[in-house]
């Protein structure tokens, strides 16, 4: 029997497939849950690199064990004859086929169903920055920017293309992101005023 066969025979192939799947659909369980309670992004470092270190290591005790009616054993001490690696395997293709059915599944609400399509998604401190009225600290609409900003609408060109940068607040839990709303306005500021032909008030 070559190695290639000898493989197959042990499930090796079905336990790769298996775990880079299952690993694939627990770190975006993972990497919802840490979003939410807002943990550092090391966490889900350590995650990633736990899955990472664990997978040679399945593919290990998928070589040198086998599962049996009597419980795991190491493959040497089994009789081929007594083994049932074929149907511990077909009980591993049905595993696998649902996973994969919950990954595409994921994948699919992910992809057309949970983000707007003509959305941005943000990431970072900088996805609790809103722009606000530098008077009243409210969202104000693009015109209502303009005539704040102190120009009338009614006064510009038409032909004329302007834009208004508007103060951001720190709508986050962290004090210390402070200095990302203002960071955010005057980078913006500096860009937009380099851009020929473009009016920044």
């Amino acid at each position: 029997m070559s190695f290639f066969e000898e493989l197959k025979r042990r499930n090796v192939f079905r336990v790769a497939i298996g775990y880079v799947i299952t690993a694939w659909l627990l770190l975006q369980v993972i990497d919802l849950v840490l979003e939410n309670i807002n943990a550092p992004d090391w966490v889900m470092q350590v995650f990633m690199l736990a899955l990472a270190i664990g997978f040679p290591l399945a593919l290990f005790f998928a070589w040198a064990f086998e599962m049996t009616p009597e419980g795991v054993k190491r493959e040497a001490e089994v009789d081929r004859s007594q083994s049932i690696a074929p149907q511990t395997g077909r009980k591993m293709d049905r595993n696998i086929i649902i996973a994969m059915a919950l990954a595409l599944a994921h994948f699919a609400y992910d992809k057309f169903l949970a983000s707007p399509p003509d959305s941005v998604p943000q990431s970072g401190p900088e996805k609790h920055l809103q722009p606000e009225s530098a008077s009243t600290g409210q969202l104000v609409p693009a015109n209502d920017a303009l005539t704040q900003a102190g120009d009338s609408p009614t006064t510009l060109n038409p032909n004329e293309k302007s834009v208004a940068v508007l103060p951001f607040i720190n709508m986050s839990d962290d004090a210390q992101n402070e200095y990302f709303s203002d960071g955010i306005s005057e980078e913006l500021l500096n860009v937009l005023v380099r851009v020929k032909g473009l009016r920044v008030p």
